[in-house]
This record gives structure tokens, C-alpha cells and sequence, in this order.
């Protein structure tokens, strides 16, 4: 049975050229080509909509008192550190792997947990089920990479990948809007159950047009083989040299720090905004969600935009425009928090800066800055750091709101009422810190060869 199953996602054996003419073959290539890009940019966006269908209904949840605000930021949490975990075993398994099955999988099985959650009342059972869609999740990006790699060589493959970046803004939007439209209509079960939908039929139509390699069909591969030989002692000293000169140096772990930090602000927003605009601003699901919403929108063009900043404005600096968003971090979240009252144009202001904002630090601090100053040979090493690190400060993240927010809840006249004085610190803090972690590293530069 292992072995039927190692079969099954095992890389697509090659087909023999059976094109009548040249043409037909360039023309199969780019419908193939565009058929991968596109299938895995909505694919990896509805990944997203089951990942993110636990925020939506985060205040019906505990006005039903299904589970507390505790009990959900661990439930939260869970999925961070399985996910974090997932992204450095698959990672591996995709380059090995069928990807058109292997992404499928993945999004099959977290669109079916989140059918079984709309079920579901029991904590560990929920916490435990999250956590199984956390490392299934892990498998989306990994394929999506892989299929790119495969698909579009080097002179193309940056500006496809760039735009495949956007997918995950593309999914929380898609999530704040339909998903809170099915919550406000039918409750917070139906969330659940429609992000499932949603997942198995983004499941069809990666199963239906992403595919695994151009020689599956009858292509020529894009990337001509290099040469191979085999690495000598020598060479291995030196990856291994590398990269443990990566986990020695301070700079890598002072970012690593920094995006975590960074992290804890971007899930705070993205995990419990629209839980903070109904108990504390008094909007309803849907106009919560439609605010949380706009960061997600406006955080494809501060992706897009990042490397034109850094590289026209700045010279190829990191530094200086890192400092810049991570500062206009601060502000937007100061916006959203301490700003009192309902003003549907401040909250929006705020989500439009944060949403600019994070999507350049997402390329900085999540991982450019580090690649910068790592060895070459050690780039993965780099990123891994820095990967693991954010996640971990996800999850942290979510645990501590939820504690911080159960804590400061008081009963008034019959009614629930929040204090949100020290999640606003918490969040701000987190922000404020992830730049001062980055100005450590102002003048870092990679170590001579």
C-alpha cells in the first residue's frame, strides 16, 4: 500500500513528442504555461479562504459560547506551528513529487476539515483538526513554486512568480467578503462549510489544469539540464560550511526576530480584526470584514511594488525602505487602535497603509533582507530561519490575544465588554520592535568569500 502510494505522487513519467509541426507545440506550451499560472494563482488563493475561515467567525463563535477567546487563539496557534512545520518537510517532498496531485491533496483535505468543523464542538477535536489543515496548507505553496519552476525558465520565471505572490491577498479578500457573507446570512457553521466548498472546487481545478511538467505532456523540458557531477568532499564542505556560518551569524537572527515581530502584527490584523471591529467599534460581521478586507487588496501592490522601490528608489538598498513601511506599520496600526469611535474612513485609511505597508515587509523582512547578507550557497538556510521564526511568532501571536482579550473582558449590566488597552500595546509593540530589530541590522552585509 506505501509503495501504491509513493507511485501515485510520483514525478510524471515523459511522453514522446507526437506535435505535427513546431507551431502546435508552441502553441501547446503556452496554453499549458498559462493554464499552471493561472490554475495555481486561484488554486493558492482558495488555499487561503480554508485557512482563514476560522477569523471570520471568531464573535459568533464565543457569543454562542461554543469556545472561548483563550481556547481559540490556541486553536488559532496550532495551525501556525503545524504550518511552519509543513513548509520545510513538503518543500522537499514537492520537488520529488506529481505537483498536480500533491497540491490537489493538500487542498482537498483542508477543504474536507473544514467541512467536518462546521460540525464540531468539541475543543481538542477542533484544535487537533486545525492542526492536520495547518500541515496539509503547508503543501500549497511548495507545489506552486515547483510548478513554476518547472514551467517557465529563468528569464520569465520572476515576473510570473511575482504576480503568483499576489494569490494569498487574492484569498484573504476573497475570505473577509464571501465567507463573511455566508456567516452574516446563515451563521458561523455555513462559514465553515462554505470555505469547504470553495476548497473542493479549487481542489477540480488544480486536478484539472495545473500540471506537473512540460515532459508529461510531450513538451520539451524549459530549463535545459545542466551539466551533472558528481559533488565532491570539498564542495559539501563548503554548503555545509555555509550554512552553518548562516545559524552563527547575529544578523540573520536579529531579522528572523524582526519578522516574527512583524508577523505578530500582520496575523493580529488578519487572525482577530474583525473579532476587534465588533466588539470594540460595534460593526456588523459583513462591514468588519469588508475593512480587514481592504489591507488584503491593497497588500498586492505594496508586493508588487517592493522590489521597484528598492531597486529604483533605493538602489538595491533593503534598509532604508524597510524602515520607512515598518514606521508607516506603526501608524496604521495606531490608526486602527487608538483612534476611539466608529470612523469608517479612518479604518479604512488604516487598512489601506497596513496593507501597503506589510506587503513590502512580507519581501524584506520575510526573507530578502536575509538573503542579502547570507553566503550564497546558503540562501535556503537564510530563509528557513527567517520562515520558521515568523510562524513561530504567528502562533505566539495568537495565543497571547486571545489570553490578553478573554482577560480584560468584564460583564456590564448583562453585557460583554472588552478592554482592548493591552492588546493595542501588544500589537503596536510587536510593530514598533520589529523596527528597532531591523535598524540592528542597518549596515549587515554578506561575509567575503
Amino acid at each position: 500500500m506505501f509503495r501504491s502510494i509513493l507511485n501515485f505522487y510520483r514525478v510524471s513519467k515523459a511522453r514522446p513528442c507526437s506535435f505535427a509541426s513546431p507551431d502546435e507545440q508552441r502553441k501547446k506550451m503556452t496554453y499549458y504555461k498559462w493554464s499552471t499560472f493561472l490554475s495555481a494563482t486561484l488554486g493558492y488563493g482558495m488555499y487561503y479562504v480554508c485557512r482563514l475561515s476560522l477569523n471570520v467567525v471568531k464573535k459568533p463563535i464565543v457569543e454562542e459560547g461554543v469556545f472561548s477567546e483563550t481556547e481559540l487563539g490556541i486553536i488559532g496557534s496550532v495551525l501556525f506551528f503545524t504550518y511552519a512545520i509543513g513548509k520545510f518537510t513538503n518543500g522537499f517532498l514537492a520537488d520529488r513529487s506529481n505537483i498536480n496531485r500533491f497540491m490537489s491533496t493538500g487542498l482537498l483535505v483542508t477543504a474536507l476539515v473544514n467541512l467536518c468543523l462546521g460540525f464540531v464542538n468539541s475543543f481538542i477535536l477542533f484544535a487537533v483538526l486545525w492542526g492536520i489543515s495547518g500541515w496539509f496548507q503547508s503543501m500549497g505553496a511548495a507545489s506552486c513554486v515547483v510548478g513554476l519552476s518547472r514551467w517557465f525558465d529563468d528569464k520569465e520565471r520572476g515576473s510570473f512568480y511575482g504576480f503568483w505572490s499576489a494569490s494569498h491577498n487574492i484569498g484573504e479578500a476573497l475570505t473577509f467578503i464571501i465567507v463573511a457573507s455566508v456567516v452574516s446570512a446563515w451563521g458561523w457553521r455555513y462559514g465553515f462549510w462554505g470555505a469547504g466548498m470553495v476548497g473542493i472546487v479549487g481542489a477540480l481545478i488544480v486536478w484539472q489544469f495545473f500540471h506537473d511538467n512540460p515532459q508529461s505532456k510531450g513538451l520539451p523540458s524549459v530549463n535545459k539540464p545542466k551539466e551533472k557531477k558528481v559533488m565532491t568532499e570539498t564542495e559539501t564542505a563548503d554548503y555545509n560550511k555555509a550554512q552553518k556560518q548562516v545559524l552563527l551569524m547575529p544578523a540573520i537572527w536579529v531579522l528572523a526576530l524582526s519578522s516574527a515581530f512583524m508577523y505578530i502584527s500582520r496575523y493580529a490584523v488578519n487572525s482577530w480584526g474583525v473579532f476587534y471591529l465588533e466588539a470594540q467599534k460595534g460593526y456588523s460581521t459583513l462591514d468588519a470584514s469588508f475593512i480587514i478586507s481592504i489591507n488584503s487588496v491593497c497588500g498586492i501592490v505594496g508586493t508588487v511594488l517592493s522590489g521597484f522601490v528598492s531597486d529604483k528608489l533605493f538602489g538595491g538598498k533593503r534598509n532604508a525602505p524597510a524602515l520607512i513601511f515598518g514606521l508607516l506599520n506603526v501608524l496604521a496600526l495606531c490608526l486602527f487602535l487608538l483612534v476611539p469611535g466608529t470612523h469608517l474612513w479612518i479604518d479604512t485609511l488604516a487598512m489601506v497603509l497596513f496593507g501597503l505597508s506589510i506587503g513590502v515587509l512580507l519581501c524584506f523582512l520575510g526573507g530578502l533582507m536575509a538573503v542579502d547578507i547570507a553566503p550564497r550557497n546558503a540562501s535556503g538556510a537564510a530563509l528557513g530561519v527567517v520562515g520558521i521564526a515568523s510562524y513561530v511568532g504567528a502562533g505566539v501571536q495568537d495565543v497571547m490575544s486571545g489570553v490578553l482579550i478573554e482577560g480584560h473582558k468584564s460583564m456590564v449590566n448583562g453585557v460583554e465588554v472588552y478592554d482592548f488597552t493591552a492588546i493595542n500595546w501588544f500589537w503596536i509593540g510587536a510593530a514598533v520592535l520589529s523596527v528597532l530589530c531591523a535598524l540592528m541590522v542597518w549596515n549587515a552585509k554578506a561575509p567575503k568569500e
